[in-house]
């Protein structure tokens, strides 16, 4: 009971401070830290499919309705949790991951979950990016703006690790 309180109070936290914070750091006019995914990426291992992306599904809705972007943070955060499921199992360690343990840079180093987490952070933003310009005609542009934004995202989340989530 005690972690699913845990993960409302961090899905809130989480939601708010992206709407209230990072929504209005804007670099180079485009470039927005999305750090909303902290919470996808979070999810105790044991969490089952269905509750991922039903957990993605809140909150790319929630998202959409803070920004008024019709489905697109939606999209791609469903999008999101349904490639963790199956990236987890790509970059489990030979003997698995330990029981009581949760996706964090503690628990399995900074080496991993930087993967996990920019091949995450790349495959939502790819969608959200594309989704919403829609058209091929400026794709090299929106190419750029998803790997900067990406590794702002990355790097953000990652110095969250460090400043948030203490040991």
């Amino acid at each position: 009971m005690y972690l699913i309180l845990r993960n409302i109070i961090r899905f809130l936290v989480v939601l708010l401070f992206q709407v209230l914070v990072m929504d209005n750091v804007m670099i180079n006019g485009y470039l927005i830290p999305y750090i909303y995914l902290l919470f996808i990426l979070l999810m105790p291992f044991e969490t089952p499919v269905w509750a991922q992306l039903l957990s993605g599904f809140l909150l790319g809705m929630s998202m959409d309705l803070f920004t008024g972007t019709a489905g697109l943070h939606t999209a791609a955060t469903v999008l999101a949790a349904f490639v963790r499921a199956h990236l987890l199992k790509l970059l489990a360690p030979r003997d698995g991951y330990e029981p009581e343990t949760f996706p964090r840079i503690h628990y399995y180093g900074l080496l991993w979950f930087l993967k996990y987490t920019f091949i995450i952070v790349l495959i939502h933003h790819l969608a959200l990016f594309y989704l919403e310009v829609f058209q091929l005609k400026e794709f090299l542009s929106t190419l750029v703006r998803v790997v900067a934004s990406s590794i702002l995202s990355t790097v953000t989340i990652v110095l969250s690790q460090y400043f948030v989530f203490r040991k």
